[in-house]
């Protein structure tokens, strides 16, 4: 029996249809007690009426098979409940199914989609495919074990058919996307660095007008890390030495946010607090360095730029993708990179206490609100796949 625990770090991004503003594909996950689950659904055409068929698509399956329904259960409800396009006469609506458990087993269904493309070593690996009939639909089932640092690439067909009627008479074509992809396969490429880098090439196909709605997800098998981080001095000073050593005896990576916060933990851990006078940015303030603590910053401007970072990274545009990097060395860059790519989950735990710099009537209002803060960077941290929890104190 496999006893290692992995996490999957899943991302995807969709183009619209040129011209619509909904998209036709959905993708939902579902994460479980001991699985990751993502369903991959293309409604039939484009608009409003292919939103609706993907999206009722996406969630039955996902909630059913979520709650142990099989496949056939699933597909059976699917077909009796898509509406009946009244154009052409059909409720239809392809799909792929990615159920992953937390030691690697992988189970796959795919009716209708792009072939799946799975990754290991940074090679594509083939695997068995054996036919399903459910309902009268041939579903295509592959059933393996995956392992750490394995890839699994989802698209739907505007992929394949990027560039028709402009500059690809046959489109992209499957085998071309493979090829794409395994020449972009690098070492620690994170799976939405991967899906912007091929749908940046399926928009330009497209010239900027996507004929289809165009979607891709990646999925990538990781040791679960978790990121611990201390933001704000505790109510009580009662609750400093507890609030420390939950930090201290935390698995994976510590991060302390706040120049009293990290002034706590010296005191309680007797350890010297060395502040560094170097302004990487002068946006944002200097960071510290403490034995046992992988990144020490300032509070509330350095978890604010860390938001809007975030927020770029969440909200830009295929034109834009290419252009946020995290190589950047000041405080709100390191934050971000931790909370983004070194980890798989992030615990705060936060202090209620009031800082009274905050409460100056010449500080910005945005300075007293470091509760709204926590949850606006859960949000967005949400948004990436990543689990996220709040510890108050």
């Amino acid at each position: 029996m496999r006893k290692q625990q992995l996490f999957i770090d899943a991302a995807y991004e969709s183009l619209n249809h040129y011209g619509e503003e909904l998209c036709g594909d959905k993708v939902e996950f579902i994460r479980g007690e001991g699985f990751f689950l993502a369903v991959l659904a293309d409604g039939l055409g484009s608009g409003v009426k292919a939103n609706i068929l993907a999206t009722l698509t996406s969630k039955i399956i996902a909630t059913m098979l979520a709650q142990g329904a099989g496949i056939h259960e699933a597909v059976e409800t699917i077909a009796s409940t898509l509406p009946v396009c009244s154009e052409r006469g059909i409720a239809y609506s392809t799909f792929t199914i990615v159920n992953i458990s937390d030691d690697g087993r992988v189970y796959i269904a795919e009716f209708d989609n792009p072939s799946m493309v799975y990754c290991r070593g940074g090679r594509l690996e083939p695997i068995a495919r054996s036919e399903l009939d459910v309902s009268g639909k041939r579903v295509y089932v592959s059933k393996f074990y995956a392992e750490q640092d394995d890839m699994l690439i989802l698209f739907s067909d505007g992929v394949v058919h990027a560039g028709v009627g402009r500059l690809l008479d046959l489109g992209w074509q499957y085998d071309n996307i493979v090829k794409y992809i395994r020449e972009n396969l690098k070492p620690g490429i994170a799976p939405r660095e991967l899906v912007r880098r091929l749908l940046s090439a399926v928009n330009t196909l497209y010239m900027d007008k996507p004929g289809d709605d165009s979607t891709v997800c990646a999925m990538l098998l990781r040791p679960k890390k978790i990121a611990t981080v201390m933001v704000g001095p505790p109510m009580s000073r009662e609750q400093d030495t507890s609030v420390v050593n939950k930090l201290m005896y935390s698995q994976g990576l510590r991060v302390v946010c706040g120049g009293t916060t990290s002034q706590i933990v010296s005191r309680v851990t007797g350890k010297e607090l060395k502040v560094s006078i170097d302004y990487e940015n002068p946006a944002v303030p200097p960071t510290a360095s403490l034995s046992g603590v992988d990144l020490v910053t300032e509070g509330v401007l350095t978890i604010g730029k860390c938001i809007d970072i975030l927020r770029g990274l969440n909200d830009t545009g295929p034109d834009h993708w290419d252009q946020i990097a995290l190589n950047k060395q000041d405080g709100a860059t390191q934050l971000t990179k931790i909370l983004l790519e070194s980890s798989t989950e992030v615990h705060f735990l936060v202090g209620r206490a009031i800082n009274p710099a905050h409460q100056n009537p010449g500080m910005p209002v945005s300075l007293g609100l470091k509760l709204n803060l926590i949850k606006e960077l859960s949000e967005e941290l949400k948004k990436t796949g990543k689990s996220v929890s709040i510890e108050y104190y």
